[in-house]
């Protein structure tokens, strides 16, 4: 179910703002109830790190930069991890594998799951080595293989064979709880998007964790259009120096209306999923401004504008779609999916493929009305 828990979202502020004033910063946020799990989007600067907790195990997700090692470790120890049960690195740049050599050093790691190529650097032989040295052997997932996890399980999504483009080597998961899922994308791009679109598997989630730190050459309508995300997570570093993220993946979300959370606005962010929905430590930042435009001007104004120009586009939209003529009221219609929308911008479909009919033609062709717009 895509629905925010609101009251569980307030308890957990303010556990949140009370732990913030603790020495070392020790936020937690527990999975102890039936059926819980702790999503962790640990802020590494820019990098990618997060670590899932639930039924007692412990699973690591990349692990950020070398720079950020000791705080990816300490920030473990905080949530009293002792054991890695699944550690997955993605794949092997720096800002992704950098941390994890540390936790292999400092925890006890049952399993580490790894993308089956052989990247060019020191760091690469450094973390095979160290997995070695502690008689782990790496495993490579193939897409569609699923591992029972706490009180949930996740499966592959990708890669479907390796790439000379390291970042479409990422291994891509899909972790469900109950009736709740989260994607971690890694630094996957468009290339492997559509891979995993093709498989015609079941991309839905609830959390986004978007690919690349939001990067344009990542998350693509047709990804957003199959995943209908019910937030988005974006992990990069403030000022970074890509721009992370893109102008292009910030509009495309915006348009869409999904909520997001940044790292660099907002630090570490915490989803607390029962199986049935989903509450968070902070509410989402909404903000849509990309990586560039943050170290170029103070943007707060521009915000303000632009939020007041999408309600008043959304306003005009749905005007325009109230009025009838002789063959009844227009709708819109995605260019996939199975409803019929009030406006072309609800957040479950792609504005740009959609087209106008009648509500009478859409009902005839077997579209429902969308519960969101409607």
């Amino acid at each position: 179910m895509k629905k925010q828990n609101k009251f569980m979202t307030f308890i957990l502020s303010m556990l949140l703002a009370l732990t913030l004033v603790l020495p070392g910063n020790a936020v937690t946020a527990r999975a102890d109830g039936q059926g819980d799990m702790a999503v962790h989007f640990i802020d590494v600067g820019q990098g990618l790190a997060i670590l899932v907790q639930s039924g007692g195990e412990n699973l690591l997700y990349d692990g950020g930069n070398r720079s950020h090692a000791d705080e990816v470790v300490q920030y473990l120890k905080n949530q009293q991890v002792e054991t890695i049960n699944y550690m997955i690195s993605s794949h092997y740049d720096e800002d992704h594998l950098g941390g994890l050599v540390k936790c292999l050093d400092t925890f006890e790691v049952e399993h580490v799951l790894g993308s089956d190529y052989v990247h060019t650097s020191d760091l690469f032989n450094t973390f095979m080595n160290t997995a070695t040295a502690h008689a782990i052997i790496v495993e490579y997932p193939s897409v569609g293989d699923t591992y029972e996890f706490g009180t949930g399980s996740f499966t592959v999504m990708a890669p479907d064979g390796i790439s000379q483009n390291s970042n479409d080597n990422s291994v891509v998961i899909r972790l469900v709880n109950g009736n709740n899922s989260f994607m971690f994308m890694g630094d996957a791009e468009e290339t492997s998007e559509q891979d995993m679109i093709s498989t015609g598997m079941n991309l839905d989630c609830d959390v986004l964790s978007l690919g690349h730190h939001g990067s344009a050459s990542s998350t693509s309508w047709d990804l957003l259009e199959a995943t209908s995300p019910s937030w988005a997570v974006i992990s990069c570093g403030l000022n970074n120096s890509y721009g992370h993220p893109a102008e292009e993946t910030m509009g495309k979300l915006s348009d869409m209306d999904i909520p997001v959370f940044r790292t660099d606005d907002q630090g570490t962010v915490i989803a607390l999923s029962d199986g049935n929905t989903i509450s968070w430590t902070q509410e989402p930042c909404n903000d849509y401004t990309s990586g560039s435009e943050k170290q170029s001007t103070d943007s707060s104004a521009d915000q303000s504008e632009q939020y007041t120009n999408d309600a008043a586009a959304t306003e005009s939209y749905a005007a325009e779609t109230d009025t009838s003529d002789t063959q009844g009221r227009m709708v819109w219609i995605s260019a996939t999916g199975s409803k019929y929308h009030s406006i072309p911008n609800c957040g479950n479909m792609n504005p740009n493929k959609a087209t106008q009919e009648t509500e009478s033609q859409a009902l005839s062709q077997g579209y429902e009305a969308c519960k969101k717009c409607w």
